[in-house]
């Protein structure tokens, strides 16, 4: 009987379930959108139980238009989206508050306060990460803060923290554990990404119990067995947990030192694999772990770009200029250039390498002659003038040349967005065969920890690549093009 690998891909927008035979090929995928709620402009938060909720139906609905039985089922691994927090009481299972997602500047405040104090550089050597909202602690923080009650639930050890992997592990596991991975546990400001632990001095400094906090393990084991009441009457092993931009670097087999990937979805994520070297970023990049494997960590640095498929989202929901974004590549394609205009689309604070959570967008270079289909073309150059300013960075810090891109998620299947990637980095843009490489990650990961993948050559051994761009612009044209895109930003860095 042929066994399978199933992956929870629980993202932003969406939560997937992915059923993957051996060779990487997707054989099931479910889906599942859910709500963003925003209670105040600044604010983005979800609904934990419809986040398990969505969980539950996905893992359900795989199966519907498949003959593969659950029984298949080698084991399931589960990729998340990054950094979002939740707090939970541990008896009664329900969130003291909705999720805190990644995008959330609601927690400012308390960044300022402790720039204010001057803890930058002890935060940054500890965790290799930046002072912003966007990542756990400050979240969490905020929620102690306002939920009444909470910190005496706290002194008796009757509530949980969790990124979502976390929160979903505890639900979906039979014995209700408490693990995250290192992957997300560098997420969240409060982890020593050298001692692999969480550091004492910072949970002080943020005054955060250590009591509430998961156990920090390997991205790839056994942790547990799924729970029966989730249908699965076999004894499957939940196998993996990966942040999903980790998951993606390993779903690419970027298991080299300096192998490079960049996922489009809400945002943009470019992960250079590093090794055991840990790479402490001059220049606005944050240093992450990558993955841990049989006790043996990799790092990678990392480039967030906070707004990429989020504003081709803005188009059509709030400009209505169009109806889906598969739109926007044929829209985009009627028009020779962007007509001078350009989208600096920073809805969330601009993140690496400026980290500058005060910056708003703009819309530059309109004329009388400007349509629609040019704003969505310079939307989509938007996209690829960021990640050309974090390349750049990365070069500078990882003292090497970047020959080349690995390229996945949604926005990657437009052709005139990664032609023009291509173009405007002047190197090749490989696109892998098997486009959901988050949930590929996720799924591998569980397939080793299980012995359904023998070694890391057999996953290798398995990767293609369907679809090579290749650059076709003349460097004076990248130049001019360029320019201009700084010009744009330095404007909106100004109108603050």
């Amino acid at each position: 009987m042929n066994k399978y690998l199933l992956t929870i891909d629980q993202g932003t927008t969406s939560t997937r379930a992915i059923i993957f035979d051996k060779k990487g090929k997707i054989k099931a995928l479910s889906s599942k959108e859910i709500k963003c709620l925003t209670p105040q402009p600044s604010y983005v938060e979800q609904d934990p139980l419809e986040i398990l909720a969505s969980v539950k139906y996905v893992l359900k609905s795989v199966f519907n238009n498949t003959n593969i039985n659950p029984s298949q089922i080698d084991s399931i691994g589960i990729t998340n989206q990054r950094e979002t927090t939740i707090l939970w009481d541990k008896n009664t299972g329900k969130p003291v508050y909705n999720a805190i997602v990644w995008q959330s500047k609601q927690s400012n405040y308390i960044c300022e306060e402790l720039i204010n104090k001057n803890y930058q550089q002890i935060i940054k050597d500890k965790t290799g990460l930046p002072i912003d909202s966007y990542f756990s602690a400050t979240k969490i923080k905020w929620i102690m803060e306002h939920v009444d009650g909470l910190d005496k639930k706290i002194a008796n050890n009757e509530i949980l923290f969790g990124t979502v992997d976390t929160w979903l592990l505890w639900n979906l596991s039979i014995n209700k554990v408490h693990y995250t991975d290192y992957s997300n546990a560098s997420r969240t400001m409060l982890f020593n990404i050298k001692d692999l632990q969480w550091d004492d001095e910072l949970l002080k400094i943020l005054n955060i119990p250590r009591n509430i906090l998961p156990k920090v393990v390997d991205s790839s084991m056994i942790y547990d067995y799924i729970n029966p009441d989730f249908f699965f009457d076999n004894k499957i092993p939940i196998a993996s947990m990966i942040g999903d931009q980790q998951a993606a670097l390993f779903g690419q087999a970027c298991f080299n030192k300096g192998d490079l990937k960049n996922t489009y979805g809400t945002g943009c994520f470019l992960l250079l694999n590093t090794k055991d070297n840990i790479v402490d970023s001059k220049n606005g990049l944050i240093t992450t772990i990558a993955w841990g494997i049989n006790n043996k960590i990799d790092y990678a640095l990392e480039g967030s770009i906070f707004v990429a498929g989020s504003a081709v989202q803005f188009l059509r929901d709030n400009l209505k200029i169009i109806y889906n974004a598969a739109q926007t590549e044929e829209k985009a394609s009627l028009v020779k250039d962007n007509g001078g205009v350009y989208f600096v689309p920073t809805f969330s604070g601009l993140g690496s390498p400026y980290w500058n959570m005060d910056v708003k967008g703009a819309l530059l270079g309109i004329t009388r002659a400007t349509t629609n289909n040019h704003i969505i073309r310079a939307t989509l150059e938007a996209i690829a003038y960021q990640t050309k300013d974090i390349i750049n960075i990365i070069e500078k810090d990882a003292k090497c040349k970047v020959t080349k891109l690995k390229v996945d998620g949604g926005a990657s299947e437009n052709k005139l967005l990664m032609q023009f990637q291509s173009d405007i980095l002047n190197i090749d843009i490989e696109q892998p065969s098997t486009y959901e490489t988050t949930a590929l990650g996720a799924a591998l990961l569980a397939g080793l920890a299980t012995s359904y993948f023998k070694d890391y050559q057999e996953i290798i051994d398995n990767y293609t690549i369907s679809k090579t761009y290749k650059p076709q612009m003349n460097k004076e044209e990248i130049d001019k093009l360029y320019q201009k895109w700084k010009l744009a930003l330095e404007t909106c860095m100004k109108f603050i």
